[in-house]
């Protein structure tokens, strides 16, 4: 399981402001913080069965105490599209509420979004963020929070298989001055609450698509060759591969016009690579276009254009 931890710091006075993330956890890398993260989730979910927080504390197994913090409205984009190099951040709003006995205006108390494949309890996959999210305080006992979750493609964090939907989860941290790095850490005095299924979204193989058009100039009435081919990212490797046997339509538009139409429906090679005719009337622009699946996004080639004499 590929697990990259974020964590949002919360600090500052529980007013109508922003709160600021702590000065003694600013130095720290992103490392730090999935790795600290990582670090109390694992343990709030070592109890049997796999769920957090067991009834009777356990010496062998210190877990986490449990924190009266939920989380609701929890919004991000209907896909991410990762490739096979850039990291890919994707904005992630969310509201915080809090029980009186939770003192998020402490410097190390943090919170963060994430996501996940598969179930809750014991995921395939999770991603977090690299930077701390920040809070504004709407109430005594709520919080309006914006966080990032970021996907590393180079790092081998995903698999080709983790395409498709992914849950929107969300958690929070109270160390209560315990320091994780430290041999004395007492991870009984943390407090820990998490949430999933509050949302989804579509983690794709980001997808390319080429097209070129032949002969040009070609006379009226003569046979144009339209070749190209549809790819998509390949988290194993980190290359781009032929996407085969999938849907893709030849479209035109007329010079001087702003809309396409299509002409005719082909399908990728076993290589994903594309090759159809069509016959020559006007000038114009040929471009092929792939309506997209839930593991891959849907891409438009840039137009070619072609003189008709």
């Amino acid at each position: 399981m590929h697990i990259r931890a974020t964590v949002a710091a919360v600090s500052g006075a529980l007013a109508l402001s922003a709160f600021a993330l702590p000065a003694a956890h600013a130095a720290d890398s992103a490392g730090s913080y999935r790795a600290d993260v990582a670090k109390v989730q694992e343990a709030a979910r070592a109890a049997t069965g796999k769920t957090a927080f067991s009834t009777a504390a356990d010496a062998a197994d210190p877990q986490p105490y449990a924190m009266d913090v939920t989380f609701s409205d929890f919004k991000i984009a209907k896909a991410v599209k990762v490739g096979t190099t850039g990291n890919v951040s994707t904005k992630v709003t969310y509201t915080l509420t809090h029980g009186a006995d939770v003192d998020i205006t402490a410097d190390d108390f943090l919170t963060g979004p994430f996501i996940y494949r598969g179930t809750f309890a014991t995921p395939d996959n999770e991603l977090f963020g690299d930077d701390p999210a920040t809070c504004t305080a709407t109430s005594d006992t709520t919080a309006s929070c914006t966080g990032l979750v970021t996907a590393h493609p180079s790092e081998g964090e995903l698999l080709n298989s983790d395409a498709g939907t992914w849950k929107g989860a969300a958690l929070a941290i109270a160390y209560n001055g315990q320091d994780p790095t430290s041999d004395s850490f007492d991870i009984t005095k943390v407090g820990y609450a998490e949430q999933g299924t509050l949302g989804t979204t579509l983690v794709q193989r980001y997808s390319k698509l080429t097209v070129n058009a032949t002969p040009e100039p070609v006379k009226k009435g003569k046979t144009i060759t339209v070749t190209g081919s549809l790819t998509r990212a390949n988290w194993e490797d980190n290359k781009y591969h032929g996407y085969t046997s999938q849907p893709v339509k030849l479209q035109f538009r007329k010079k001087g016009s702003t809309t396409y139409t299509t002409l005719k429906g082909i399908y990728s090679s076993s290589t994903g690579t594309l090759k159809t005719t069509t016959k020559a009337t006007v000038d114009g622009y040929y471009r092929f276009s792939f309506a997209g699946t839930t593991t891959t996004p849907a891409v438009s080639a840039t137009g070619d254009y072609v003189d008709v004499q």
